[in-house]
């Protein structure tokens, strides 16, 4: 990862996964990760961060749902090309408008499924 560095806070009310989602994303975004650049292995990243495997798994995940990697058998896990249309600076944005609200919400006591079901519900309102 070219010396991009990932860090998780453990007394933050976010969820580690999405500490290392959000963080990710930004690199992204911003360009210091680039298009086709290897990420490290699950295995690799947990131990790194002295965390379990699951919760890097989980935001690879969200990070392939969202188009911003793609993971192949045997080639690894690499930044994948921006959605056309999509400017490195709206995905920055986006990813900013994101943590502040998942902080807020969680700060609020709110739980993951809640904040969850709070942005399907307004996508839906939205008619995305």
């Amino acid at each position: 990862m070219s010396g991009a560095a990932v860090r998780v806070d453990t007394t933050s009310p976010v969820p580690p996964y999405e500490q290392i989602r959000a963080q990710l994303a930004a690199l992204i975004s911003v360009g210091r990760l680039t298009e086709g650049e290897r990420l490290p292995t699950v295995r690799q990243l947990a131990a790194d961060l002295g965390l379990a495997a699951g919760t890097v798994a989980r935001a690879y995940r969200e990070l392939e749902a969202a188009s911003l990697i793609r993971t192949r058998r045997g080639a690894g896990t690499r930044v994948a090309p921006l959605p056309p249309g999509v400017r490195r600076r709206d995905i920055a944005e986006l990813a900013d408008g994101t943590g502040d609200f998942v902080s807020w919400a969680l700060a609020l006591g709110f739980g993951e499924d809640d904040v969850l079901e709070a942005v399907r519900r307004a996508l839906r309102e939205r008619g995305t």
